[in-house]
C-alpha cells in the first residue's frame, strides 16, 4: 500500500519509563481505497460457482468475504500508518508496538493508538570521585585441600559392600513400595547417594537403619517445603528394601595421583598449580567486586529510568525456558528478581554510554591483538581463531569484553581504589 502520509493526523504522547503512544487518524477515503485494492486482488484469485474467475460481483464478494476484507484492510492500513507515523515523528521503537483503541465504521475515519518503548536518553554528569574498596580474598591451604578432595572424588571408583549399614555418601539401591489399606502397591527401584538430598529425610533415615538385603516397613512424613505442594505434610506407609550399597574408594593423594591428572611431577607440583588457579580466581573476584561498586556508584549518581521491555527481555534471558513453571511461581520469581534485573540493565546502559561518550569502543587493532594472544595460547593461527569466533558468534562478545575492560580502566582512574 502506498499511503499518503500527509493526510494522517498524528499525535505523540510521552509516558513514563520511555513509553511512547502514537494516536493516529486515517481519513476514510484512504481506508476505502485500500479496501478496494484488496477486494480487487481477492476477486482476481477466487472462483465461485456460477461466476468466471476474476468476475465475482462486488456485492457477492462483500457478502461472503466482508469480515475477512475488513480485517485485512485494517491490518494493512494500521501497519502502513504506523510506519509512516514513526518516520514523521522520528521515533525508533525498541519493543513491539501494542495496538489499542481501534475505532472504525464504514465511511468514517479510522483511529487507533499504538504504544511502544524507546531507547532511554540520559546524561552521565559524574563518573568519578568515589571511594571503592578492594576486597581481600585470601587463598589458604584449606581451599587447596578442598580442590584436591574434589579431584579425588571425581577420579574415584565405587566398590560394592554387603557388610554393615550404609553411611552418608554411599550409593544405595533400594526398592520402595507404598502400602495401601486394601492392597499392596508395586515396588519401585531407586538408586541415589545418601546425604545429597535426593530423597526426603525420613526415607534416608529409614535406609540408614537397614543392612543389605533387609526389608522393613516405615511411616514417613513429607516435609512442609516439599516441591509437590499436594504432598507437603503427608504421611505414607512404605516398605523399603535395601538391595545394595556401594562405597567410594578414593585415590591416595600421592605423586602417582598427581601424575594421573596431567604433567605433574609430584603432589607439590599439583598443589602449586591449584593454588595459582585459585589465586587467579580470587583476583578476578576482587576485580568483579570493584567493577560492581564503580557501576553502582555511577548509577546512583546519575539516576535515570529504564523501559519495562528492556527489563522483561533481560529477565527472560535469566529465567531461560520458564514455560513449564506454574504461573504463580513464575510471577513470584519475577517479582523477586525485578530490582536486581533493573539494576543490571542500568549497568549495561551506563557502560555503553560511557564507551560512546569517552570513545572507548574496541578498535579493530585491539581486536586483532586479542585474537593473536588467544591464538598463541591455544597453539593456533589467528585465522583459525577468527574463523572459530565467527562460526560460534562470539566475536561480538569479545568486542564487548575489550570495550568493558577499557571502560572500567577509565572509571578506576577517576576514583580512589583502596584495600579493605
Amino acid at each position: 500500500m502506498s499511503l499518503d502520509g500527509t493526510k494522517l493526523q498524528i499525535d505523540l504522547e510521552e509516558g513514563e519509563r520511555w513509553r511512547r503512544t502514537l494516536n493516529v487518524t486515517v481519513p476514510a477515503d484512504l481506508v476505502e481505497l485500500e479496501r478496494s485494492n484488496i477486494a480487487k486482488k481477492l476477486a482476481a484469485r477466487i472462483k465461485l460457482p456460477g461466476f468466471r474467475k476474476g468476475h465475482v460481483p462486488k456485492g457477492v464478494l462483500e457478502k461472503r468475504y466482508g469480515a475477512a476484507l475488513k480485517k485485512e484492510t485494517l491490518d494493512a492500513v494500521i501497519g502502513d500508518a504506523y510506519r509512516e507515523a514513526l518516520a514523521r515523528q522520528s521515533v525508533h521503537p525498541i519493543s513491539e508496538g501494542e495496538v489499542e483503541n481501534v475505532r472504525f465504521e464504514p465511511d468514517q475515519d479510522l483511529t487507533f493508538s499504538i504504544s511502544f518503548d524507546v531507547q532511554p536518553e540520559f546524561e552521565i554528569s559524574r563518573m568519578g570521585g568515589f571511594s571503592v574498596e578492594r576486597p581481600n580474598i585470601a587463598v589458604d591451604d584449606d581451599q587447596v585441600d578442598q580442590v584436591v578432595r574434589r579431584l579425588r572424588e571425581q577420579n574415584s571408583t565405587w566398590a560394592p559392600s554387603d557388610e554393615g549399614r550404609p553411611q552418608p555418601g554411599n550409593v544405595v539401591s533400594v526398592e520402595i513400595e507404598r502400602i495401601e489399606e486394601r492392597s499392596d502397591g508395586e515396588a519401585q527401584p531407586y538408586e541415589f547417594i545418601l546425604g545429597h538430598g535426593e530423597a526426603i529425610p525420613d526415607i534416608e533415615e529409614a535406609i540408614l537403619s537397614l543392612e543389605v538385603g533387609a526389608v522393613s516397613d516405615f511411616i514417613v512424613k513429607f516435609p512442609d517445603d516439599f516441591a509437590n505442594e499436594e504432598q507437603r505434610g503427608e504421611e505414607q506407609h512404605l516398605r523399603i528394601k535395601l538391595t545394595g550399597r556401594r562405597v567410594q574408594d578414593l585415590s591416595e593423594a600421592d605423586d602417582a595421583f598427581a601424575g594421573s591428572l596431567g604433567e605433574f611431577e609430584s603432589m607439590a607440583d599439583l598443589r602449586g598449580k591449584l593454588r595459582k588457579d585459585l589465586e587467579k580466581e580470587a583476583k578476578d573476584q576482587e576485580e568483579g567486586a570493584i567493577r560492581g561498586q564503580l557501576l553502582d556508584f555511577v548509577v546512583e549518581a546519575n539516576p535515570f529510568s529504564v523501559p519495562e521491555s528492556m527489563v522483561d527481555r533481560y529477565m527472560a534471558s535469566i529465567l531461560g525456558n520458564a514455560k513449564e513453571l506454574p504461573p504463580e511461581k513464575l510471577a513470584e520469581m519475577k517479582e523477586k528478581l525485578a530490582p536486581e534485573t533493573e539494576r543490571a540493565v542500568k549497568r549495561i546502559l551506563v557502560i555503553d554510554r560511557i564507551a560512546d561518550g569517552q570513545n572507548l569502543r574496541a578498535t579493530e587493532a585491539e581486536l586483532d591483538e586479542r585474537i593473536e594472544s588467544i591464538a598463541e595460547s591455544a597453539g593456533q593461527t589467528s585465522a583459525q581463531v577468527y574463523t572459530s569466533l565467527q562460526r560460534s558468534e562470539r566475536m561480538e562478545a569479545l568486542e564487548r569484553e575489550i570495550t568493558e575492560t577499557k571502560v572500567f580502566d577509565f572509571l578506576k582512574e577517576q576514583s580512589e581504589i583502596k584495600d579493605a
